[in-house]
């Protein structure tokens, strides 16, 4: 799963794009307090290991 499939899935969970750092796209909780970096490297897939921190860290199942 590449960064961009992420970051459509989180979106559609009301999650929104606070700001672009490089290749790091910052999304921002629906409540507004919590804030986790996506990478996106063009249509590589993340690793497992990066996929469950995303998962642990939103709180959304991704897969």
């Amino acid at each position: 799963m590449n960064g961009k499939t992420i970051l459509s899935k989180l979106k559609a969970a009301g999650w929104t794009l606070r700001r672009i750092s490089g290749s790091h796209h910052i999304m921002a909780s629906a409540e507004g307090g919590k804030l986790v970096p996506i990478p996106v490297h063009g249509s590589r897939d993340l690793t497992p290991g990066m996929l469950a921190a995303i998962e642990r860290q939103t709180g959304i199942r991704l897969k």
